[in-house]
């Protein structure tokens, strides 16, 4: 049997059932999430890259889909009380670790609705887990440490988020935040 990462999967493949509910994801969204890792990993410097396949908070539960969690080179996302707090410090915002990102890989051709974001975000926790433990998932790269205070300046805050990884026919993939629920705009 050929691993999904290896499986040549055309990018305009329509998915037969996005919405089917089986033991296991299709070998397109296999594909979709190797494809978006690996431009993750080589395009733009992510490290401890994991395919997450079953909820982190229920191991029994699987995902809608294969997410992937990692760390990027620098901070994708500052919460707004956050910045302010940055700016009154004086700390820069490359001073401040990166924070582990879901990463929800689809492609464009794909329709989705707030009921499909809310599944996904219903079955992950705020943040993805920095270790292989119950949610089954596959890591590559290095593991990079991270600042996980209660509150502080380099703790998560705000409700969940994660990047929206949406890959063309042509390949190129662009990244979209998408927050759970509202959040207040950004200062400049």
């Amino acid at each position: 049997m050929t691993p999904p990462h290896m499986t040549s999967v055309p990018a305009s493949c329509p998915d037969p059932n996005p919405t089917k509910s089986s033991a296991t994801h299709s070998i397109y969204h296999h594909a979709l999430a190797s494809q978006v890792l690996h431009n993750l990993q080589y395009q733009h410097d992510w490290t401890s890259l994991r395919i997450h396949t079953h909820s982190p908070s229920d191991s029994a539960l699987l995902l809608p889909r294969p997410l992937l969690s990692g760390l990027p080179p620098q901070r994708v996302y500052v919460h707004p009380d956050e910045q302010v707090e940055l700016l009154t410090r004086g700390i820069r915002e490359q001073d401040v670790a990166v924070e582990r990102e879901w990463v929800l890989p689809a492609h464009l051709k794909e329709k989705w609705s707030l009921r499909r974001f809310a599944e996904v975000f219903d079955a992950v926790g705020k943040v993805p887990p920095d270790r292989e433990d119950r949610d089954g998932g596959t890591e590559t790269g290095e593991e990079v440490e991270g600042v996980e205070g209660k509150g502080g300046v380099g703790s998560r805050r705000g409700g969940k988020r994660m990047l929206l990884a949406t890959v063309s026919d042509d390949s190129t993939v662009v990244y979209y935040i998408v927050h759970d629920g509202i959040v207040k705009p950004r200062q400049n």
